[in-house]
């Protein structure tokens, strides 16, 4: 059974003694949020989705394929080849939750999960339920399409997850026994070759850092090393960089194939340099991140222009209506973004992270708890034929009303969920010299600066919908220490003051403002970020949003959705007016409450093409237009009332 003693350890990452991490993750149970955004996310996941994901996992069969590898129940395997890897992420999700707070349904959910997992397991450690169902059971038989180590880098988070937030051992004895199986198969004078999907890096990589096994980094280090050899067969028609298995890793200079795949490993990489410092790898990663954000990355922080692959597109190439942007792909660059964020203390990856997580990552589960998008785009017209995941459509003119319930390759939804329940240890760090916030929301935080040196502080938020953050100390000493605050890069001017009294000469180094200082008691720290309105514009590279704006406010991006419209069904005749200032307005009874805003612009009549598809410029005509006011909605609540026509990229009124 789950015990109840918490506090025993780390979050999904522990830098504590990583040498090369120049900030530190606090330990679990540290950072407690109150009433706000995020709590709300995290009571539905919680009260919902956890409970949902359970019933899907039975209905889906994954819980009877191990049954039938456990040799309790007879049949055939279901479902996709990595579908312990679901069981495993929801597992990691129950362990952050009920670790914060107690549930008893949860834990007798969790409990039958383990005896499942535990009686799958063979002797020697080994388990994948696809693998053993087999008529041949063989192990690692085919690493490149397997996902055999995939799985069990999953299997090995959940363990320490349980570990951390329960002291429940459990889940990491069988981990451990598994990984020590890996290691005695694979390494330089054993087995060659790697996984196609990569997971198991960072995993193992965080298994050293709980245990301090030293094999379980080199087995990582090892798996790493083998990318680059042009020897996996890629999947279909996909040549090896579907695998990033087309350069080795030392000398990648960008992001190419299957996006989660490539994301995964960079992570993995980030854990590798953390422990050894090694500066290719670092010269790597900040490459490929540099190609990301530069060319390939979507306004919503989405990743994978191409639904072909799953994979990343050329430089620029970011179409917006038939985009990838898969969930797992924006949940892998948040995890990876952290990683960079613990090496280096520049901001510009907080920054990513709050992209991706208030946009591509929040549009996947809908606001019910019990739907998901797999794929996120950026523009619908009407909905026909619609590829919301991997699943075919049902039929041939499909119109879904709302997010599909479950997907048959269901990698997203426990994703979400092992995210939104791990949330708060994403928002704050320490080091020697003090502690610092980089995301923002209502939660008390606690931190041992030293042995001796304990701080407390209570940060007070309406953030994303209010740019203010008022921050108390609450418990400290006679010593200096420095607080520091991430300053988004969407705010464009800020205010801050201390106790009252307005600070006017501002220090900010690599987006984050430092405040040292020998802080008492009681003090109070007010940051006012500009959290305006604004429209953004795109590369003109970009040829899918040429011509167009975007509306951002703060963190979230936003987008027009037809049923808001005055004239329905006709968002591909929209323009914006660029002269127009936008207002906003607070909706609580819409989407569970969102703040709305309101742009000028017109709808354009083109009757003139009525039955042309092409014309002869020099016969157009100016049209008539229809002056409207714009509503538009965030994005990621976009699809929850019905799917339909959505566009985030709007034309601008053209001068001519």
């Amino acid at each position: 059974m789950i015990s109840e003693n918490k506090k025993t350890g780390f979050g999904p990452v522990n830098t504590s003694n990583s040498r090369h991490a120049k900030l530190k993750t606090l330990e679990f149970g540290n950072i407690i949020l109150n009433e706000g955004f995020w709590t709300k996310k995290r009571q539905v996941n919680r009260g919902i989705s956890l409970r949902y994901g359970f019933k899907m996992l039975n209905k889906a069969g994954n819980f009877d394929n191990l049954r039938i590898a456990a040799g309790s129940l007879k049949g055939d395997f279901r479902g996709y080849v990595f579908n312990d890897s679901d069981i495993y992420k929801w597992l990691e999700a129950v362990a952050w939750e009920i670790g914060q707070q107690a549930d008893s349904d949860l834990s007798i959910l969790a409990d039958q999960a383990i005896a499942l997992i535990a009686a799958a397991q063979l002797p020697d450690g080994y388990i994948n339920s696809y693998v053993q169902s087999r008529e041949s059971p063989e192990p690692w038989m085919d690493l490149d399409n397997g996902h055999e180590l995939y799985c069990a880098g999953y299997l090995i988070q959940a363990a320490i997850a349980f570990k951390y937030a329960l002291n429940d051992e459990r889940l990491l004895s069988m981990a451990c026994r598994f990984a020590d199986t890996i290691c005695s198969v694979f390494g330089p004078d054993k087995r060659q070759g790697t996984c196609g999907h990569s997971e198991i890096e960072m995993a193992l990589i965080e298994l050293f850092r709980l245990t301090g096994e030293s094999r379980y980094m080199e087995t990582a280090k090892f798996f790493i090393d083998q990318r680059g050899k042009n020897v996996m067969n890629g999947h279909r028609s996909y040549g090896p960089e579907y695998h990033q298995d087309h350069v080795q890793v030392r000398e990648t200079t960008e992001a190419v194939g299957h996006a989660v795949r490539q994301i995964y490993l960079a992570a993995g990489i980030s854990d590798l340099y953390m422990e050894t410092g090694e500066q290719a790898l670092l010269d790597a990663l900040q490459r490929l991140a540099k190609d990301i954000v530069e060319t390939k990355q979507y306004i919503t922080g989405g990743l994978g222009a191409r639904f072909d692959g799953e994979s990343f597109g050329d430089p620029y190439e970011l179409p917006t209506d038939q985009c990838y942007c898969e969930t797992c792909a924006a949940i892998a660059s948040f995890m990876w973004n952290w990683r960079m964020l613990l090496i280096s203390a520049d901001a510009h990856y907080a920054d990513q992270m709050e992209q991706a997580l208030y946009n591509n990552i929040l549009s996947s589960p809908a606001l019910d708890g019990e739907h998901y998008f797999y794929i996120n785009p950026l523009m619908l017209r009407e909905a026909k034929y619609l590829r919301l995941s991997t699943d075919l459509p049902p039929s041939e003119v499909f119109i879904p009303n709302q997010r599909p319930e479950w997907h048959d390759c269901a990698c997203c939804p426990p994703n979400v969920m092992r995210l939104i329940s791990s949330y708060t240890h994403y928002l704050s760090t320490h080091n020697a010299n003090g502690i610092q916030i980089h995301q923002y929301a209502s939660a008390e935080i606690e931190c041992a600066l030293s042995s001796i040196q304990r701080v407390k502080l209570s940060m007070k938020t309406e953030y994303p919908w209010q740019g203010h953050i008022s921050l108390q100390i609450t418990e400290t000493d006679n010593t200096a220490w420095a607080l520091s605050l991430r300053i988004p890069k969407w705010s464009r001017n800020q205010t801050l003051s201390i106790n009252g009294i307005i600070v006017k000469d501002i220090q900010i180094k690599q987006g984050n403002l430092v405040l040292e200082r020998v802080w008492k008691a009681d003090d109070r720290i007010d940051l006012k970020l500009d959290i305006e309105p604004v429209l953004v514009a795109s590369n003109p590279r970009v040829d899918a949003t040429r011509g167009c704006l975007a509306i951002q406010r703060g963190p979230i991006v936003y987008c027009l959705e037809d049923r808001d419209q005055e004239l329905t069904g006709r968002l591909l005749d929209v323009e914006i007016n660029t002269n127009q200032p936008l207002s906003i307005r607070w909706d609580g009874n819409l989407l569970d409450g969102v703040m709305v805003v309101e742009a000028k612009g017109q709808f354009i009549d083109n009757t003139a093409w009525q039955g042309h598809l092409y014309q002869p410029a020099l016969n157009t005509v100016q049209a008539n237009v229809h002056p409207t006011c714009l509503i538009a909605v965030p994005y990621y609540a976009w699809g929850n009332r019905e799917i339909g026509g959505m566009r985030v990229w709007i034309p601008k009124i053209s001068s001519t």
